[in-house]
């Protein structure tokens, strides 16, 4: 038999022992599994985001259900959803956009040429940079906010958490905090997500009486109306939503935005 003549033909003619070969089989899986992975992880996702946003929806959905009377605000300000608008974090008020609820926040603020970076001192969701701006959500009727809706993140334990924190017309008062999205221990941090104790936030105060933001997660029983009680065992991950809280409501946060509005600048 002749000898091959190509470069593959001479490979696939060694020995299947033959180290080279071995070698050059196993690159050759390793580069043929790495492209398939690639190439459905381009492909799906646009998917998985879809996927992802429709669970955001139907989660604000069940979010606003589960506050009194606020289908009927809705109906009597002649809506059928909250109004999405989109926000100047530093200015605290609104940019013109024709599509604001497509604006990206995870992807501005990984972006060099948009992120913005937190001063350490105020870095207390451990961020270390966020987007400049957010699609907040809000409900006007009457001729003043009735509901904001706002999103946050911030580190857990072992996680990014991401939530939705609605305030009421005070805005000082918060109505709800939905969790979207947490990778917290299953039993544990993971609690967070439970409906029982996302049921401890309304009605608790955000700001003392002097305007510092004072909300707070407290190992045992809350005992104010600024506390809400911690998960046993999950210090940590309790830790990381009330500093969370603390840093988008404060003033690298939203805290500019919500002046804007208590001085009554909706539009």
């Amino acid at each position: 038999m002749s000898e091959p003549r190509t470069i593959f033909g001479r490979f696939l003619a060694r020995p299947n022992e033959d180290p080279v070969k071995v070698l050059g089989v196993a690159l050759s899986v390793a580069l043929t599994c790495a492209l398939v992975v690639s190439t459905a992880s381009v492909l799906l996702d646009p998917l998985q985001e879809a996927h992802l946003q429709a669970e955001r929806e139907a989660r604000m959905a069940a979010m606003l259900d589960t506050l009194p009377g606020m289908r009927d605000l809705l109906e009597e300000a002649g809506a059928d959803r909250l109004e999405t608008r989109l926000v100047d974090l530093a200015t605290g008020t609104f940019v013109d956009d024709p599509d604001p609820a497509a604006y990206d926040m995870a992807a501005a603020a990984s972006d060099p040429a948009t992120a913005v970076t937190i001063p350490a001192e105020d870095d207390i969701a451990g961020l270390r940079q966020r987007a400049p701006m957010a699609p907040v959500h809000i409900l006007e009727g009457g001729g003043r906010v009735q509901l904001v809706v706002l999103p946050v993140q911030g580190n857990g334990y072992q996680s990014t958490l991401r939530a939705l924190l609605a305030v009421e017309a005070d805005l000082n008062t918060i109505a709800a905090l939905t969790i979207l999205e947490q990778g917290e221990t299953p039993g544990l941090g993971a609690r967070i997500e439970e409906p029982e104790w996302q049921a401890l936030w309304p009605g608790k105060k955000i700001a003392n009486d002097a305007g510092e933001i004072v909300i707070s997660v407290v190992r045992g029983q809350a005992s104010g109306p600024y506390e809400v009680d911690g998960i046993s065992g999950a210090t940590r991950t309790s830790n990381g939503v009330g500093n969370m809280l603390r840093y988008w409501l404060g003033p690298h946060g939203y805290g500019p935005f919500l002046d804007h509005l208590r001085t009554g600048g909706f539009e």
